[in-house]
Formats: structure tokens, sequence, C-alpha cells
């Protein structure tokens, strides 16, 4: 995926000869699951942000702009922050709650190449009963053991003992649920992460029209749930799940790869 609205269909992720080649697809695949987000309504106001480690200096991560709308990132638009949390690259406002969150839960998981935080609307309702997703459907069992909930809110997190205290609940899962704040999902590729941040919003979703309807809602049983996390819930399944939205966007949104 090099040039204006060219797509290549892979069926496993690509290995790089050189840096500037993983650097490009990275940047690209970001700014994709930011029209992506956007298309399904999780671009709520300037709130949520997406990190991807730069292949060259893996504590300095790409970013979206602060106040950029998803609908707009283009992949020249994304910024590099160091590991000071300072602009390294780009044009435009570095989020002091990205520096924050990314960095803090990067540092503590040298396996997460990317992580996403969002303020969707479901995610936050959810987010407010500060529980915990249940494996109540085939895709809600992709998150069977495998998600934390970090009860700790206490303002915008904006410090960097914030994102170390949410990487520490967070431990090897690949998605958490802040307490009345959003969702936050990590992957191996921005392409899992941002998979599984929609997943998480749609389960999300699904367990709070489940429940409102007053009737018993059955769990799948744990050894079941278990086995289907097993088959459904890598992170090569998460990475391969992006590759749908990722073909919609750059077929009908060509300018997100400039």
């Amino acid at each position: 995926m090099s040039g204006r609205g060219e797509l290549l269909v892979m069926s496993e992720e690509p290995v790089f000869d050189n840096v500037d080649e993983e650097r490009l697809y990275r940047k690209q695949h970001l700014a994709i699951a930011f029209r992506a987000f956007a298309l399904r309504g999780y671009n709520t106001g300037y709130g949520g942000h997406a990190a991807v480690r730069d292949p060259a200096q893996p504590d300095w991560f790409w970013t979206n702009p602060f106040g950029r709308p998803f609908e707009l990132i283009r992949t020249s638009d994304l910024l590099l922050v160091d590991s000071e949390g300072a602009l390294a690259e780009g044009d435009g406002i570095v989020n002091r709650a990205a520096f924050a969150i990314h960095a803090g839960i990067h540092r503590a998981r040298p396996d997460v190449v990317a992580s996403v935080h969002l303020h969707g609307v479901s995610g936050m309702a959810f987010s407010a009963l500060a529980g915990p997703l249940r494996p109540i459907t085939q895709d809600s069992c992709a998150f069977f053991e495998d998600h934390a909930v970090y009860d700790e809110f206490d303002g915008p997190a904006l410090e960097p003992v914030d994102g170390q205290r949410m990487a520490k609940t967070l431990g090897p899962a690949k998605a958490m649920i802040l307490a009345n704040h959003g969702l936050l999902t990590v992957g191996s590729s921005i392409d899992a992460a941002a998979f599984w941040m929609i997943r998480l919003q749609t389960c999300a979703q699904v367990q709070m029209l489940a429940e409102s309807t007053g009737r018993p809602v059955q769990d799948v049983p744990a050894d079941l749930a278990r086995h289907t996390a097993q088959a459904s819930g890598t992170d090569r399944s998460g990475w391969f799940g992006f590759q749908t939205p990722l073909q919609l966007i750059v077929a009908t949104q060509p300018d997100v790869l400039e």
C-alpha cells in the first residue's frame, strides 16, 4: 500500500526489508483506522487517540494531532512524538493525554506495537457500568479472560503516572474498560488494535441491549468461551479482521494515503 488509492489485499501481515517501508505501512494503517472509527461515529469531539510505534525508534510513536477530526486525517497529518512527549515530526498539537496513556502502556508492554483509546458513545456508556464484558456472544468471547477493568477514574489522564497505572491494570490483556471514561485496546499491529476497538465497542453495545430487556442473559460456558477466544481472539485474527474496513476506506477515501 504505497500510493493514492492503491490496495494490496493480503492474508498475512507483511514483513519489510527496511524501516522506511514499515514506517509508511504503519502510518497509512493508523490513518485508515481513524477514518474507520469516524465512519462508526467514534469521534466524539476532540477526545480519542491512537498510537503506533516508530519502527526505527520504538520508544517514539506516531499519533493523531489534537483537535483534528478523524474524518480528515491523512497519513501526512500524523505526528511523531518522542519519549519525553515532545513533537519530533509533523505539524500540529500533541495531545497531552495521548502521550500519558500510550507512552505508559508502550513502555510496560514491549509486545504492543499500537494502542487505541476512544470515547465512543457505546464505550462510554458501558464504562459507566464499571464492569467486565460478559461472554454472551461469539464475538464477545474473543475478550474472555483477556480484558481488564480500570476503576481509578480521577479526572483527565494527563500525567505519566496515569499511563503507568493503566498499564499495570491492563497487564498482559488486549483490552481494558476505563470506568467512567471509555475503552482501550492494544495489539501487535495497528490493524489488530483498531479491530479490537471496533469489536469491543460493538460487544459493549450488544451487552447493554441484551441486559436492558430485563430478561436473563445467558453467558457462554467458560470452557467454550475460552475455546472460542483461542480461535478468534488472537492478534492475527485481529489483524485480518481489520482488512475488511481497510479495503472500504481505501476504496472510498483514497486521500487517506496522502
